[in-house]
């Protein structure tokens, strides 16, 4: 089940909304979220809900574990941490291996065929750093089991992030706020999420595909242009809007996720990019592959190493596929150059900054969205020299709708532009006097009537993330 959905819309949010508010005690809510998170995850993946179930078990058993035998946790830490990469490894990375092997030793395996199931990554990591913090002592051991499934599994976070760190939620589980304010900011946030998913997202993914599908041959260089900045917007769109999605729905049931987005688009160097992009992600491998591995303490040459092996494992959780290895491989090449002494050259010169790290950026969205590099890289062959490739078979009018080019525009003014201007200087406060006030509300439902036509008139409507 998806959030931009019908059904999710229609019957799953208003029956458990209005259910959480009959019942009031924070234990027997938790007991309604619980049912309605188990059953909001089967309802797409209904087999592998036992595996989801699995994980969160095995996680509490080592944190009991790793609780009574102080003495030993060291090595039961070790244990929870190979059969929580084992299962994810199995499920999302076995095929990789298997093609990597046939590819390199010319051998002929046959594939695992093995489905990925949603989430994976996003509720082994959160299972992970559970245990992983209780190791270090940050609290205590969570022995109710129904609040550990709680915090694992609660549905807006559940499938697609952002990543929930359990010191930030322990709290929350049982000693949560729910005031008439905090609900009417979580169902702005939420409105908000949904535009730019149904509306942003969706129109320029179809502009994104259209171009793909025919053909990297097919491209012209302002094709190829067109088919980068759509998916730079897609991809920012729908999991931003997904985050805040899941943000405004935590709020409405009292929960307070922390930022997964800070307008990364708007970012002066790659460093600050992975500050403000995927923002839960980047602090869950800084804090349990960058510094374990020594972070910065340890000299430059191991720093740059550390930061090579955390890009190329933040490539690898995205997909099972060297392209995406690579997409990670390229943004840590550019954090090591800016270490090194580049990001002096930037702070000098602001506005070759923001150049730099927008083409840095939309460069590595192309292989990152690519089939293969080989795809990548004629896509990228157009856009530097576009004026060797102005002919197509298939005009551009005939392939992107008005609607889709209309996205585009607006996603770019949209991703920070339009938030600077009213945040700052003589527009600051028409800025501020926007938030909660009538012209905002009658905004909000301006998207929320447009996404459901749009919903009601059109299927595709995927969530990028989900395959991750």
């Amino acid at each position: 089940m998806v959030f931009s959905s019908m059904v999710f819309l229609w019957i799953f949010f208003p029956i458990v909304f209005v259910a959480s508010l009959i019942i009031r005690k924070p234990k027997y809510q938790n007991i309604l979220l619980l049912i309605a998170s188990l059953l909001f995850y089967a309802w797409g993946e209904p087999r592998y809900l036992i595996l989801l179930l699995f994980s969160i078990i095995m996680n509490w058993a080592f944190g009991l574990l790793i609780d009574r035998f102080r003495a030993h946790g060291k090595l039961l830490l070790a244990l929870d941490i190979a059969v929580n990469l084992g299962l994810m490894g199995y499920y999302k990375y076995a095929n990789f291996a298997i093609n990597t092997v046939n590819r390199l030793f010319h051998q002929d395996f046959p594939a695992a065929n093995i489905s990925l199931p949603i989430g994976i990554s996003f509720f082994t990591f959160q299972a992970m750093s559970y245990v992983i913090d209780l190791y270090r002592g940050k609290y205590k051991v969570q022995k109710n089991l129904l609040n550990l499934m709680l915090y694992v599994s609660f549905f807006p976070q559940l499938i697609a992030g952002p990543i929930v760190m359990y010191r930030d939620i322990d709290a929350q589980i049982m000693g949560r706020t729910r005031t008439k304010e905090k609900i009417t900011s979580g169902m702005r946030r939420f409105l908000y999420g949904l535009g730019k998913k149904v509306i942003i997202a969706n129109l320029t993914a179809q502009v994104c595909d259209s171009l793909y599908d025919l053909g990297t041959g097919n491209l012209t260089g302002g094709m190829a242009w067109l088919f980068a900045i759509a998916y730079t917007l897609e991809i920012y769109y729908d999991f931003s809007g997904y985050s805040d999605m899941a943000i405004g729905l935590g709020r409405m049931f009292g929960f307070e996720f922390l930022e997964n987005f800070t307008l990364p688009y708007l970012s002066k160097s790659i460093r600050e990019f992975w500050r403000r992009w995927h923002i839960s992600l980047g602090s869950w491998f800084r804090d349990y592959v960058y510094i374990p591995l020594g972070g910065n303490r340890k000299g430059k040459v191991r720093t740059y190493v550390n930061l090579a092996i955390v890009f190329a494992l933040t490539g690898l959780w995205h997909g099972a596929a060297w392209t995406f290895v690579g997409w990670g491989l390229f943004h840590g090449f550019f954090i090591i150059m800016e270490r090194m002494g580049f990001s002096k050259a930037l702070d000098r010169h602001p506005i070759f900054a923001r150049v730099y790290t927008l083409l840095v950026v939309i460069v590595g969205w192309v292989f990152f969205r690519a089939a293969s590099v080989h795809d990548g890289a004629a896509v990228l062959v157009r856009m530097a020299a576009p004026w060797r490739y102005t002919t197509t078979l298939y005009p551009l009018g005939t392939q992107v709708s008005i609607l889709g080019m209309l996205a585009v525009v607006f996603g770019i003014v949209g991703c920070g532009p339009i938030q600077q201007i009213f945040s700052a200087g003589p527009l600051k406060k028409i800025g501020a006097g926007w938030k909660n006030s009538v012209w905002e509300a009658l905004w909000l439902t301006v998207i929320l009537v447009y996404s459901l036509l749009l919903l009601a008139n059109n299927t595709y409507n995927p969530f990028i993330y989900f395959r991750f």
